[in-house]
């Protein structure tokens, strides 16, 4: 019995680990195809020349100084709204939660275009957006939380209200700037990759959230059936509750410094996962992360080129994709 015991685990291991190598290839394929394609197309034989340092001075600094980075930063990003998509669903027990719902976005993007209109620079417009999304973090924890203990509903619906508060002072900030600011502002609260600065700090919280979250698959697994069920079973209920919202809050606010408010990939790509590969934790974390960093790096794609020489805001395509897609699901849920 040992043995057979023994070699389920290792028949279940691999039929998890399988969907993601799949996932890890169109990452990379994902990543390839950015680096090729934009306003000015490399063919593999420049590609693969350019990779080995041997292409010309132009095509060397279109893929390791301005694709590259801009590629990885994508990827970041769509890990890190993915896998905080997949902790909010958990948290909320809410299939169609998503990193936005509470307010978090609304939150950044207030910091961020009160920082543009103070006239600072872009590493502190990422810096205030990231204040701004831990601050709503506290406030709406704050809020739910009341004279006695939060429930998920209650969490959602202080969410929902803080998020249209920002909203209407987001409207009031465009109404009141200067004309001249007006662009760049909506391309941020659009989503756009055109400003992405290093993308190691995505990467890094991408990979430290994977590393810490990932052993909590089996516990998420039992959560996930409901809080008192887990408490019956010797989970500590509340701090994994608060461990989840931390971690999906500091997810939301490194994507959003990283690329403004990127609506969509946070409801899509857990729950289509989860519809395909099933609900167990251990495979829909990392692989809510890969898709994730996939589907925000090909829409970049499209960003860059269906217009080229001119760049639409990649939060232009991920919402295209994300309405029919948000329809979709809800009209699933109605069964």
């Amino acid at each position: 019995m040992p043995v057979l015991a023994a070699d389920r685990d290792v028949a279940g291991h691999g039929t998890r680990l399988r969907p993601l190598l799949w996932l890890a290839l169109l990452g990379l394929a994902a990543i390839v195809v950015s680096l090729a394609l934009g306003s000015v197309n490399l063919t593999p034989r420049e590609m693969l020349a350019t990779l080995i340092g041997e292409g010309s001075p132009l095509h060397h600094t279109l893929v390791w100084e301005l694709r590259l980075p801009r590629a990885l930063a994508a990827f970041g990003t769509g890990a890190l709204l993915a896998l905080a998509g997949a902790l909010m669903q958990v948290l909320l027990r809410n299939p169609l939660a998503d990193p936005y719902v509470l307010g978090l976005s609304g939150g950044a993007s207030v910091a961020a275009l009160l920082a543009m209109l103070a006239g600072v620079g872009t590493a502190l417009v990422s810096a205030s957006a990231f204040v701004g999304a831990l601050v709503s973090t506290l406030i709406v924890f704050a809020l739910a939380h009341g004279s006695g203990s939060w429930t998920p509903a209650r969490l959602l619906l202080t969410g929902i209200v803080m998020a249209s508060g920002w909203g209407a002072i987001i409207t009031f900030l465009l109404a009141v700037s200067p004309v001249e600011q007006l662009p760049g502002m909506l391309y941020w609260l659009m989503g756009d990759m055109a400003y992405a600065g290093s993308p190691w700090p995505v990467l890094g919280v991408a990979l430290l959230s994977l590393l810490v979250l990932v052993p909590l698959g089996r516990t998420l697994n039992v959560l996930a059936r409901g809080g008192l069920q887990a408490a019956a079973l010797g989970v500590a209920v509340r701090p994994l509750e608060w461990t989840l919202y931390l971690a999906a809050s500091l997810a939301t606010a490194m994507a959003v410094t990283t690329a403004g408010s990127v609506g969509f990939v946070g409801l899509m790509v857990p729950h289509m996962l989860r519809l395909r590969l099933g609900a167990d934790q251990r495979l829909i974390l990392p692989a809510s992360l890969l898709a994730g960093g996939a589907l925000l790096t090909l829409a970049d794609i499209l960003a860059r080129t269906l217009i080229a020489p001119q760049q639409l805001p990649v939060g232009v395509i991920t919402a295209l994709i994300g309405v029919p897609s948000f329809l979709y699901l809800l009209h699933r849920s109605r069964g």
